[in-house]
């Protein structure tokens, strides 16, 4: 089920994981795959379950995970956060049983997982938004659109060294905030292996390079000469180390860092749009995206403990976990 931004329900989730809980669980009469709990306070369940992934998604899965292991202590779980490709090699070398991902699955990815046997769920958890930072310090700019960070991140900024580096692409492209000024262009961001780097290629830069600048299809579209780093800390860091810095993460790491960085106000088309809980649970944050965790249904048929995990993640409590981490809830029916 949908909302009229086109979001997925908690409901449509919950039913999701529902199907899959019962799959896994069908037949059993121990109870040990559905509730978790042999008694009050008491649990039957062990064993391990192996969740990575996007970075974007670890903090949600981490507390999650907190929360059932404080149940079920003889479950442990190990969350870590590579990057989504990264997270996605592994769930298809079946080294996994969750994948955590900023992004939908990729044709390549889900070929993997097809040859090695591995069939899986999709389950979306929650929403983010991608936030565009800068120095707190760096006054000169408030907004940017997509034209800009274009000129400024496209591959056709690769080379340039101060943000008025920038200024004749920008009026090229009909970027809506240039003229740029003469300061360093110091750019930190999420790399390759990161789902927030694709997510960010694809909604922000790829048009603007496939269809207006006809560069060549499937060519990468963000430059490749600035300081990448699959740890949003250190994204974060490298915001912070520069007054004229430029860079994206998710807006749960935003948030965290405080008043140590700047989120730009982005123009999609329709005005500048700060991002906030409000702006990207109503669609009116140009950068928003899905988070995603992927399940090896396999493996949920055979481990009572992964089954339990999922039908506590998609629970209520579970869920709670998705503000406590920073991001956004998916809409109530």
């Amino acid at each position: 089920m949908m909302n009229e931004r086109g979001w997925p329900s908690r409901l449509s989730v919950a039913v999701v994981a529902l199907a899959l809980v019962a799959a896994a669980c069908g037949g059993d009469d121990d109870g040990g795959g559905g509730g978790g709990s042999a008694a009050a306070g008491e649990s039957e369940l062990s064993g391990e379950i192996a969740v990575s992934g996007s970075s974007t998604v670890e903090p949600i899965s981490t507390l999650v995970a907190q929360q059932f292991s404080a149940e079920n202590p003889d479950v442990a779980i190990s969350v870590d956060g590579p990057g989504t490709g990264d997270g996605f090699e592994l769930f298809c070398k079946g080294e996994t049983d969750v994948s955590d991902a900023s992004r939908p699955i990729e044709a390549e990815e889900a070929a993997a997982c097809e040859e090695a046997g591995i069939e899986y769920v999709e389950l979306k958890v929650a929403i983010d938004g991608i936030t565009v930072l800068t120095s707190p310090e760096n006054d000169a700019i408030t907004c940017l659109d997509f034209h800009d960070l274009y000129a400024l991140l496209g591959p056709e900024s690769e080379g340039f060294e101060n943000w008025s580096d920038a200024n004749e692409l920008a009026e090229e492209v009909g970027a809506g905030n240039a003229p740029y000024p003469d300061i360093p262009l110091d750019v930190t961001a999420p790399g390759e292996e990161s789902g927030t780097y694709d997510s960010f290629a694809e909604l922000v830069l790829e048009d603007i390079a496939y269809e207006e600048r006809k560069i060549k299809e499937d060519d990468p579209v963000v430059r490749p000469d600035y300081q990448a780093s699959a740890n949003d800390n250190v994204i974060l860091q490298g915001i912070e180390g520069s007054s004229s810095s430029l860079g994206w993460v998710g807006f749960s790491f935003f948030q965290q860092a405080g008043d140590t960085v700047k989120g730009l106000e982005i123009d999609g088309g329709d005005g500048c749009v700060a991002p906030t809980t409000e702006t990207i649970a109503d669609g009116s944050y140009p950068i928003a995206r899905e988070l995603f965790v992927y399940v090896d249904s396999a493996k949920a048929e055979k481990n009572p403990a992964l089954a339990a995990y999922v039908d506590y993640y998609l629970s209520e409590d579970g869920l709670a976990s998705v503000a406590e981490a920073g991001y956004v809830d998916l809409p109530e029916e």
